[in-house]
C-alpha cells in the first residue's frame, strides 16, 4: 500500500486542540500499532492487511510526526500516551492489545505504568514490543541522536538532508533489507511537512525520559501483568541482539522472537516473519 492510498483510509480527529491522524480496520478484539521516531503510522502498511483480518486495528500519527499536529510546544512520552487514550476514549473503547515499536516501545510502557497505578483509561490485555530501548542500559544511538539531542539538535536539525537521513536508516536496516528509495522519499516528506525538522530535537527528548523514568517504566514488565514478548531485529545496532538478551535477563518468562535478517524496522523489512512471530504470540491460525 503506497503511502497515499495510507493515508487517504484514515482520518484526522482533533483532541486536545491538536489534529492527531489515524487509520481503523478490521473486526475483532482492538488492537492499538504505535509507530517509532522518526516515522509514521505508515510503518504497519505490509502487515496490515493480515493484522485486519484478526482484529479491529487502529494505528495514528505520534504527535509531531506524520500527518499529526507539530505544535511548538514540549513533546513527551506523556502526552503521547494522553492523545492515544484521548483517542480511544473518542472511540468509545476500553479495552484493547498493543503493538509498538521503538518510541512507540515507550509510549505503551506509560501506558501499561498507567495500567499498573491503576490510573489507566484502557485495560490492556498484552504487549507486543519491537526494536526499541525498553531498558536504556542497553540502547546504543547513533551518533545524530546524540547530537540532536544535546544542545546543538535545534541548530543540526534543520540542516538535515534526505541523503543523511537515508544514510543513517540505511546503517540500522539489516543488511539483506535495506530501505527501499520509496520507504525513504516518503518518510522523509512525512518528516519534513509542516516545518516537521523542528520537532526532531523536541522529539528525541524521549531518550532522556527513558533514564529517568526507568523503574516507572520496566515495573509493569516485570511484574508480569499482562502477557508480553518482544519480536527483535538483531541485526539493528541500537536495539539488536544485545536488547533481546537483556530482555530475557529482566522480563520473567519472556517470549522473544529473534529475526536474524532484519534490523530496527523488522516489520517494515520482514513483514512475514514479524506476523508468523505476532500470530504464534496471540496463537493465531
Amino acid at each position: 500500500m503506497n503511502v497515499n492510498d495510507w493515508y487517504n483510509g484514515g482520518q484526522t480527529e482533533k483532541l486536545k486542540d491538536l489534529n492527531i491522524f489515524y487509520r481503523r480496520e478490521g473486526k475483532g478484539p482492538v488492537l492499538v500499532c504505535i509507530h517509532g521516531f522518526p516515522s509514521s503510522s505508515w510503518d504497519f502498511e505490509a502487515i496490515w492487511p493480515s493484522l485486519t483480518n484478526h482484529f479491529d486495528v487502529i494505528a495514528s500519527d505520534l504527535i509531531g510526526l506524520g500527518k499529526s499536529a507539530k505544535p511548538h510546544q514540549k513533546l513527551t512520552v506523556e502526552l503521547q500516551a494522553d492523545m492515544i487514550e484521548e483517542l480511544l476514549a473518542r472511540l468509545k473503547i476500553q479495552e484493547a492489545h498493543l503493538l509498538a515499536h521503538d518510541l512507540g516501545d515507550t509510549v505503551a510502557q506509560e501506558l501499561l505504568a498507567r495500567q499498573k497505578a491503576g490510573l489507566s483509561k484502557v485495560k490492556w490485555h498484552s504487549c507486543v514490543f519491537m526494536n526499541g530501548g525498553i531498558f536504556p542500559e542497553t540502547h546504543q544511538p547513533l551518533l545524530i541522536q546524540k547530537l540532536l539531542i544535546s544542545p546543538i539538535g535545534r541548530l543540526l536539525a534543520p540542516l538535515t538532508s534526505e541523503q543523511t537521513f537515508q544514510k543513517n536508516m540505511t546503517n540500522i536496516f539489516s543488511v539483506e533489507h535495506p530501505p527501499s528509495d520509496e520507504y525513504i522519499n516518503e518518510t522523509w516528506n512525512l518528516i519534513t511537512i509542516d516545518k516537521g525538522k523542528q520537532m526532531i530535537p523536541r522529539l528525541i527528548r524521549y531518550m532522556a525520559e527513558r533514564k529517568s523514568n526507568r523503574e516507572q517504566w520496566v515495573g509493569p514488565l516485570t511484574d508480569n501483568l499482562i502477557p508480553i514478548c518482544l519480536i527483535n531485529g538483531v541485526q539493528d545496532p541500537i536495539s539488536g541482539e544485545h536488547a533481546a538478551k537483556r530482555f530475557e535477563e529482566v522480563v520473567p518468562n519472556a517470549k522473544v522472537y529473534r529475526i536474524k535478517d532484519a534490523g530496527h524496522y523488522p516489520h517494515v523489512e520482514t513483514p512475514e516473519k514479524v506476523l508468523e512471530a505476532f500470530h504464534n504470540f496471540h496463537n493465531l491460525e
